[in-house]
């Protein structure tokens, strides 16, 4: 879908061009059917756009089954204010080695690839093209449509489906080193109100450490163990400031109208000196969350209803 001058409110960003695995995520998004959607270069890009009110929301990869999380994601989330995730979208990730046509899988000896699909790749590439190198790309697309600008590259690594948007010939299929990687993507918008809960749901946040000083991520950690918090995914990346200095992305299952959840999130802010809050939304999967009745919100109410019961 070409972008416009439409509103916002009509507009969509994601990391282009046509044909990425960003794309196919969006299109999973029923309110973004019929809109504008915007392809931009990189997730700063996207993001900015929403801050700007150029688009009403961005699509961006923020999970891989294989690589982990994504950095550049991470990192944009907590610098960038006023963001709210409000969905999450899950695509099955598989490539095709493609190259001008032409070129057979002899010639091949210089592969264009996103660092992120090299590397969910490089098993069967280093079977089947023994030697080759490698150019980095900013998408699984631009990867193959370098290959029609001259590219020193004889081939690259590209999604299935690559030639109805360019004129090249796939020289192999299925190619990923693991069949069943999935990238997890996010829907990020401007701050809004925070949806029902569902009874399937993921709370992401990013926190800091107080200090350095030891059994402090403990610390961190005992706010959600406490309560009967799980942590589906826990990463640290570097704030910049200083050596040693880190912040945790974290995603939480549940709901921030869970008691659980809001308990734990009033420990983490006693705790930390500064807690970014992204959003609570429903998961991709559609899987409930099961807790223990001792963390239910019944026990978190009754617990109340007697502290306050002593205090009168």
């Amino acid at each position: 879908m070409p972008a416009d001058a439409h509103a916002p409110a009509e507009t969509y960003s994601y990391l282009g061009p046509a044909g990425t695995f960003t794309e196919a995520a969006l299109a999973q998004v029923t309110a973004a059917q019929g809109k504008n959607w915007h392809p931009v270069n990189n997730v700063g890009e996207a993001l900015n756009d929403v801050v700007a009110g150029r688009s009403i929301a961005a699509m961006i990869a923020i999970e891989n089954s294989i690589e982990g999380g994504v950095s550049a994601t991470q990192d944009a989330l907590a610098t960038i204010p006023d963001l709210r995730i409000v969905g999450e979208f899950l695509v099955p990730v598989n490539f095709v080695l493609v190259a001008r046509p032409g070129t057979t899988r002899a010639d091949v000896s210089i592969v264009n690839a996103h660092p992120v699909a090299y590397g969910q790749t490089h098993l069967w590439l280093d079977k089947n093209l023994p030697g080759h190198g490698h150019i980095p790309a900013s998408s699984n697309v631009a990867a193959a449509a370098n290959l029609l600008l001259n590219d020193h590259a004889n081939a690259a690594v590209a999604p299935p489906g690559i030639t109805k948007h360019y004129d090249l010939e796939v020289l192999a299929t299925d190619i990923g080193d693991n069949p069943n990687a999935v990238t997890r993507f996010v829907l990020v918008s401007r701050t809004v109100a925070v949806p029902d809960r569902t009874g399937s749901d993921k709370t992401s946040i990013i926190a800091e450490l107080p200090d350095d000083k030891a059994g402090r991520l403990l610390e961190m950690l005992e706010q959600f163990a406490t309560r009967g918090v799980n942590m589906s995914l826990i990463e640290s990346r570097p704030i910049g400031d200083a050596l040693g200095r880190y912040r945790f992305i974290i995603d939480l299952d549940g709901h921030i109208h869970d008691e659980r959840v809001a308990d734990a999130l009033l420990g983490l802010k006693r705790f930390s000196p500064n807690v970014i809050f992204l959003g609570s939304y429903a998961r991709a999967d559609k899987l409930p969350i099961e807790v223990s009745t001792r963390y239910g919100d019944d026990s978190f109410l009754e617990a109340r209803e007697w502290l306050n019961g002593l205090m009168n």
